[in-house]
């Protein structure tokens, strides 16, 4: 499905040209803007790409056009043909692996410069990423956050706030991995209770956040065990999952009619049980839910919205 809000749309990429547009997004926000590592290749195409990119899915927000903003989402499936997610080069995902649902990675969220004061792009993405989950009926997402830079301690507050306050279950911690750190880079830079418990403020916390990370912790997020300081990339990671049984209950109110409709989202002999009724109902017959999801998520906007199912142009695309 197609969301379009006046001149901007989102929906997953169609074509080899606009998952090029993708990377050259990427290219101007992680390399140029924020100091990643680049090959000489990367950098004459001036994309940002890595082997993940052959089998992931891109979610894009378009403008007249233009890509201004992305995620890439890499689910069981695309894992699987690679030998791996991406996530798993710094965090140990094992539990998570063996979960019986429907899981997914996503990773690679940028917005361009030029459009981050606009609200209503990450409003977007969101409503894009809402339906995906929706779609796909997935019970996990999971992937890593990151701050710019690989001094760890210049986000102390926030770090040692999510040690204290939102760990994931044991069953489905994720772990660092600080033996994939680079050369000359100190394992111990993994720690997350950088401060101690008394020392931490919750203002001071939120205000290291970037907006990402404020968002996940609204959608009732929970954090993986430690730091991962990723050299080349010029980034600091945690690991962040979703379980879609426990997004925040205002959303789930909003959108699905009920603070616990998501409440049976779990796994069980090898599949999901229920999603809440409406949740498990064929597509063509969810509308009334997905129209709830977006116009909580567009706000203001979402009276403007249009939403199309594109199924069909996407597969005469591909052909």
């Amino acid at each position: 499905m197609a969301i379009k809000v006046r001149d901007y749309e989102v929906r997953l990429t169609r074509n080899k040209e606009e998952r090029r547009q993708v990377r050259q997004l990427r290219y101007d926000v992680f390399v140029e803007e924020e100091g990643a590592g680049a090959t000489e290749e990367q950098k004459a195409l001036r994309e940002e790409y890595d082997a993940f990119d052959r089998y992931a899915e891109y979610l894009a927000v378009f403008h007249n056009g233009k890509i201004v903003g992305t995620y890439r989402i890499i689910d069981r499936n695309a894992a699987e043909k690679m030998g791996s997610f991406y996530t798993e080069s710094e965090f140990n995902i094992s539990k998570i692996k063996k979960y019986n649902g429907n899981i997914a990675e996503m990773s690679r969220a940028c917005v361009d410069k030029a459009y981050r004061d606009n609200a209503l792009v990450m409003r977007m993405l969101w409503a894009g990423l809402g339906e995906y989950v929706v779609r796909r009926k997935i019970a996990l997402l999971f992937g890593v956050a990151s701050w710019v830079g690989t001094k760890s301690v210049e986000s102390a507050q926030a770090i040692s706030y999510l040690y204290y306050n939102h760990l994931s279950p044991l069953k489905l911690r994720a772990t660092v991995l600080s033996e994939n750190f680079a050369e000359g880079v100190n394992p111990n830079l993994s720690r997350m209770n950088i401060l101690p418990r008394e020392f931490v403020d919750e203002n001071d916390a939120r205000h290291q956040m970037t907006p990402l990370i404020k968002g996940y912790l609204r959608l009732g997020a929970t954090f993986g065990k430690g730091v991962f300081i990723d050299k080349k990339f010029n980034s600091y990671d945690v690991f962040v999952m979703i379980q879609t049984k426990n997004i925040d209950a205002a959303y789930q109110k909003h959108f699905l009619g009920r603070e616990n409709a998501l409440e049976d989202l779990e796994e069980k002999d090898g599949a999901l049980k229920t999603m809440g009724k409406i949740m498990l109902l064929p597509v063509t017959g969810s509308f009334k839910m997905f129209r709830a999801l977006f116009e909580f998520l567009l706000r203001e906007d979402a009276a403007d919205a249009e939403y199309i199912d594109d199924s069909k142009e996407n597969e005469e695309e591909q052909e």
